[in-house]
């Protein structure tokens, strides 16, 4: 199978690159340009924007402090369909036929956390009443209109400033602080539509006793939100059927070990995409509402997570690295910077493909019509 040539991937910065979106019914990448218009009163995205950004710059950085418990990364290997943390490591659980005979390992206090793994740790604390219409946490919502959010891409890093230059490992048990901070609210203009909307550069390090661990910076579109009409007032589309048969999670193809290129099949169940959404505490309808992603969105399905994606994308990248001669848990990148551009949704196929360079790996993700949907480049 001949793959679609590989995308140049940009690092997102909100205020110095383009930005893709997804809007309804339309699945081609639009890019956003800065507005002509310097107009910034009424509900303008400069007006909303400048105002967003003073009031979150006068509030300052917000720090939260928790406890990372194992359990989280036991269910989240679990839906992942990975049975164990770490290759060699005891399996997490046990056919019901055999769980009566058999105890799951309890992860100890003390391992790592794999890379991308942070994020079922400090998730949103709000009563339903609190969230937006679509089931957004809306802390970090500019004001009305622009308050319907999608994930557009960042980067992660795990500095190596110790003297050894190993990096500071986020471990289950550790007391973690995790500070968040707005980098930026840029507005932006679809070129073709004219649409205003909102690029929001969030900046979160997370601390334990021996300093920074992680550096997880992150950008959001916020569009102007949608007229929510009841679910079921309108038939839903009829949701495609699954075209191929895939390879189970977790299988690695090599396609090319000459030239270092490798393929991995995957296809998120909704029971998956259940999972994770309970594990963040993500409560964003177009991920398990199919009326909401259908007749509200205009998606042909629910959503694949984009840090779900992105997860995929560390483990994928950390497999190929599992040659033997390394420690599991100290196979852990300096950085990716990661970019979202088209949707993937539930029960179709995509396809992982990573190619190494002597300076780093570059992962795409195409969808079921052979489009990127992700990109990503992880320093080695």
């Amino acid at each position: 199978m001949l793959w679609p040539k590989r995308s140049v991937l940009r690092p997102v910065s909100a205020t110095t690159c383009l930005v893709p979106v997804f809007p309804a019914f339309r699945h081609d990448t639009q890019y956003l340009a800065r507005p002509h218009s310097t107009n910034a009163q009424g509900n303008t995205a400069p007006g909303i924007a400048g105002k967003f950004l003073a009031k979150f710059q006068s509030i300052g950085p917000q720090k939260r402090t928790q406890v990372l418990d194992a359990n989280q990364l036991q269910l989240l290997s679990l839906t992942l369909n990975k049975n164990h943390l770490y290759p060699g490591y005891p399996p997490l659980s046990f056919p019901p036929s055999q769980a009566a005979n058999q105890s799951a390992s309890v992860l100890a206090t003390g391992i790592p956390v794999p890379p991308g793994y942070h994020l079922v740790y400090f998730t949103p604390q709000f009563l339903e009443e609190h969230l937006g219409p679509d089931g957004t946490d809306v802390s970090y919502n500019p004001d009305p209109p622009f308050t319907r959010r999608m994930w557009a891409g960042g980067e992660m890093i795990w500095p190596r400033d110790r003297g050894d230059k190993r990096p500071n490992l986020l471990r289950a048990g550790q007391i973690v602080t995790e500070t968040t901070k707005l980098l930026s609210a840029e507005p932006k203009i679809i070129k073709k539509t004219g649409d205003e909307m909102i690029v929001v550069g969030v900046e979160k390090t997370f601390e334990n006793e021996n300093g920074v661990a992680l550096i997880d910076r992150r950008n959001w579109v916020f569009r102007k939100a949608l007229k929510a009409s009841p679910p079921g007032n309108t038939p839903s589309r009829q949701i495609p059927p699954v075209v191929n048969t895939l390879n189970s999670p977790g299988s690695l193809i090599p396609t090319t070990s000459t030239n270092n290129v490798y393929t991995l099949s995957l296809k998120q169940s909704p029971v998956t995409l259940f999972r994770f959404s309970a594990l963040t505490f993500n409560p964003h309808k177009i991920h398990y509402s199919v009326p909401w992603a259908q007749d509200v969105e205009g998606h042909r399905n629910i959503v694949v997570h984009g840090p779900l994606n992105l997860i995929s994308m560390l483990n994928f990248w950390r497999e190929t690295r599992n040659r033997g001669d390394k420690d599991p848990e100290l196979i852990i990148p300096e950085r990716i910077k990661y970019r979202a551009t088209h949707p993937l949704y539930a029960d179709e196929e995509y396809r992982l493909v990573l190619e190494d360079t002597p300076e780093s790996s570059k992962i795409d993700i195409y969808n079921l019509e052979g489009k990127v949907s992700m990109n990503a480049e992880i320093i080695n």
